[in-house]
């Protein structure tokens, strides 16, 4: 192998790592609730950030609290979303948090980057709007009358600013240079598609006007959806995601689906390069963990079923005993009395 070659490979190797670990800074997610980021001397100690994500800790010292938040919705809610799964978002303490499973360009990667940028944008906005930042608040451009008759006013999240937040921190190793590598590209769109999760199902939430409670005129607002909305959409892009490859369109690197046969992907959908393992199999090496000792349904016949869950390796079967309040009754006043009930319950764990 030539000197040139060899010189383009490591480069590869390098911008492939680089962009893998794009999504390290989720290791704020760790850090205690208690205290809060509120020196610049303690932007240098976080972990998980590269030194342009310092130097935006640095200069939006009040906003880092709620990056930190959004870190820990993203984790519980792709925690909950895959609660049912082989893989079920399990955490480490090192980096990065979901283990080597993001450094592949799985679709469970897709689904961490999406959730993660979306987890920032609606913190931050959430952030804004209730007035926890100097730097913003509600967005006040929605303002005036409406073709529905009603009058726009109140408190509408800052969505804007929320995301705008989210691609100059989230996507800022991506843009970096180098960034035109098929997994950047990847993470680029994935990052989008979460932020879109948000910006395509605000609400317009109204609050009416009148004698005695009537609605004979009433404002209204924008609202984002709840973060477990935003969840469920993307879960289901996460469904069906798109497998794709780089292709050039002039001069510029794109990704296309990989099967010519299927339809372009839109901006709202996530996109994956690599197979997933089954997940079955204890495997540090590739970050899997394996279904050893999980919880299954046996008489489910999905993913959540013994058969699936356990990968055909049987299962054990444990009785235990729960206790549950029962007989409640209301007393005057005011408490509820219960009765301790006992029954046992059948679990059953993978082998």
């Amino acid at each position: 192998m030539s000197r040139e070659c060899s010189l383009r490979s490591l480069l590869l190797v390098i911008l492939a790592t680089f962009s893998a670990n794009a999504s390290n800074w989720l290791y704020l997610a760790k850090l205690s609730s208690v205290g809060s980021i509120s020196e610049e001397e303690t932007c240098e100690k976080l972990k998980g950030l590269i030194q342009r994500q310092v130097q935006m800790c640095k200069r939006n010292l009040e906003v880092m609290d709620s990056v930190r938040r959004g870190a820990q919705l993203a984790i519980e809610e792709c925690q909950y979303q895959f609660r049912n799964r082989r893989w079920n978002c399990s955490t480490l303490d090192t980096l990065p948090v979901f283990g080597k499973v993001v450094t592949q360009g799985t679709r469970e990667a897709a689904f961490v980057y999406a959730i993660s940028s979306a987890g920032v944008a609606f913190a931050v906005t959430r952030a804004c709007s209730s007035g926890e930042l100097d730097k913003c608040g509600c967005d006040r451009t929605v303002q005036g009358g409406s073709p529905q008759g009603f009058q726009w006013s109140g408190c509408s999240d800052n969505i804007a600013y929320g995301v705008a937040f989210s691609q100059s921190f989230v996507d800022i190793r991506e843009r970096s240079k180098g960034a035109s590598s098929n997994r950047a590209l990847m993470n680029l769109h994935n990052n989008e598609a979460g932020r879109k999760a948000i910006l395509n199902n605000m609400r317009v939430e109204c609050k009416c006007h009148g004698v005695s409670g009537s609605c004979e005129f009433k404002t209204c607002w924008k609202a984002m959806p709840p973060f477990r909305k935003v969840g469920n959409v993307l879960k289901e892009k996460f469904d069906g995601a798109t497998e794709v490859e780089q292709s050039e369109v002039g001069s510029t690197k794109v990704l296309v689906p990989k099967n010519s046969q299927f339809k372009p992907h839109t901006d709202e959908d996530l996109v994956y390069l690599d197979s997933s393992p089954d997940f079955c199999d204890h495997d540090l090496k590739n970050g899997v963990l394996g279904t050893n000792g999980r919880q299954c349904n046996k008489t489910s016949k999905a993913i959540d079923g013994c058969e699936l869950m356990c990968c055909g390796r049987g299962f054990h079967t444990d009785e235990v005993e729960v206790v549950e309040r029962c007989s409640c009754k209301f007393h005057w006043c005011c408490s509820v009395k219960c009765k301790p009930c006992h029954r046992v319950v059948e679990i059953h764990t993978c082998r």
